[in-house]
């Protein structure tokens, strides 16, 4: 019913903007100007009230919804008169009000088939007939209509009484037509929902779209249309061009996370790299993803400018882990020299995220840089967990470099009943104190 009401709407506004309303305007300006009286029309009186007082009267009736009562005076005017345009107002508040839509109906097939070649009076007669259900011979009256009228409204009105029918094969085609006619995206859109959703032509709507999108302005809904046809086929390759195309047009937070979805469940990370270097207020994203991708050069010009932009000194840190990590040589001394110098300026500026203390901590250690200031940072850190087994396993390495094998031992056991002995860092660790162990259980026995 919701569907047949639009159709109702459609045509009411595009009679109400034609040739009845100006008539009716022009009965009032005559009844208004007494010299004209004679020489334009005879204004009817009805039961002792003037055409005029009727239609004003009407007309106010209509201004407030009432539409019941604005039928029965367009019927009374229109019985007296004989005068079209109150028909077609009577039938109009029908339409709207639903009340004795068969009286009106019967008065106006009857006026029509005096009347053939009228327009107006055909649209109002498949409006009526959508109105009623009475789909096969809303289609005949619309056939005719387009026989005389190429304009849009004939076209969206004749294409509903075909597709409410279920003849959507001719529905379409007037559709076609139309759209052709007035580029309208609406007209576009409902004919790919047609399509898709009741004629198994998905293939036929993505090109309608495609093309729509690559010749004209396409609206978000039609994008998203897109994506929902691309989604059915499981089109991701696709489905990324599209999003895509909606952040340039759009850069909204939903589209790039949908885009970097897409490549991460692709495993292409040079591939969500390339877009995100291509627009700007993306750079802590594309920071993560240059130190995960070890684009280390990159990430450290990144660190380098937010801390200029920032002054956190967070990115002074990060700096540091990068000198390290680009490193060829990870034994360069001045290379070392620069990781150190870049923490400890990090640490003075009040960095004390246990990250970075477990990071910089077993650096001194395990390059043998300076192993006592290495463990009392690593223990900054387990005072803020005291239970990460990655800072247990840093300190139980420093433990291991002083050739303090039992507190070596113990520590490492515990990261060991935690995490397991696979990875292979942890592995080398527990190996290594496992031995001077050994060692230092054959030398007290000895």
């Amino acid at each position: 019913m919701k569907k047949l009401l639009i159709v109702t709407f459609v045509v009411i506004s595009i009679l109400n903007a034609t040739e009845i309303s100006s008539k009716i305007e022009e009965s009032i300006s005559i009844a208004k100007n007494t010299n004209s009286i004679n020489k334009r029309a005879e204004i009817v009186v009805i039961e002792g009230i003037r055409e005029d007082a009727w239609v004003m009267q009407a007309i106010w009736l209509e201004e407030q919804l009432a539409f019941v009562q604005s039928a029965e005076l367009y019927s009374k005017l229109y019985e007296a008169t004989g005068k079209k345009e109150y028909l077609f107002k009577e039938v109009s508040s029908r339409l709207y009000s639903k009340d004795k839509v068969q009286e009106s109906l019967a008065k106006l097939k009857h006026w029509s088939s005096i009347h053939p070649n009228d327009l107006v009076g055909k649209r109002l007669l498949i409006a009526l007939y959508l109105q009623e259900k009475a789909f096969a011979d809303a289609k005949i009256v619309g056939a005719k209509l387009i026989e005389s009228s190429d304009k849009a409204e004939d076209l969206e009105l004749v294409a509903s009484s075909y597709l409410y029918e279920g003849d959507y094969k001719k529905g379409v085609e007037l559709l076609n037509k139309l759209y052709r006619k007035t580029k309208n995206e609406k007209v576009l859109l409902r004919i790919v929902a047609i399509m898709t959703q009741y004629m198994d032509q998905n293939d036929n709507a993505i090109r309608l779209l495609e093309t729509h999108r690559r010749v004209g302005s396409a609206s978000i809904d039609a994008y998203k249309m897109l994506i929902d046809l691309y989604v059915k086929k499981r089109n991701l390759d696709k489905i990324l061009d599209i999003y895509k195309a909606l952040y340039t047009i759009e850069p909204e937070d939903e589209y790039l996370r949908r885009i970097i979805e897409i490549y991460v469940y692709q495993r292409d990370f040079d591939g969500v790299i390339k877009f995100l270097e291509s627009y700007s207020g993306n750079e802590h994203l594309l920071y993560d993803l240059y130190k995960k991708e070890k684009h280390f050069k990159k990430a450290k010009k990144l660190a380098e400018n937010f801390y200029k932009e920032t002054e956190d000194a967070k990115w002074i840190a990060e700096q540091g882990i990068l000198v390290y990590e680009m490193a060829s040589n990870k034994d360069d001394k001045l290379m070392l020299a620069k990781v150190v110098e870049l923490f400890d300026k990090a640490i003075a500026k009040g960095v004390d995220d246990s990250i970075y203390l477990n990071y910089y901590g077993y650096t001194l250690i395990d390059k043998g840089l300076d192993i006592d200031k290495g463990m009392n940072i690593i223990s900054q850190a387990l005072k803020q967990e005291p239970d990460n087994s990655y800072y247990l396993d840093s300190m139980a390495w420093g433990h291991y470099k002083k050739g303090e094998c039992q507190k070596a031992y113990k520590m490492m056991k515990q990261v060991v009943d935690q995490e397991g002995s696979e990875e292979l860092e942890i592995k080398e660790h527990w190996d290594k104190i496992q031995e001077c162990m050994k060692s230092t259980m054959i030398s007290v026995n000895g």
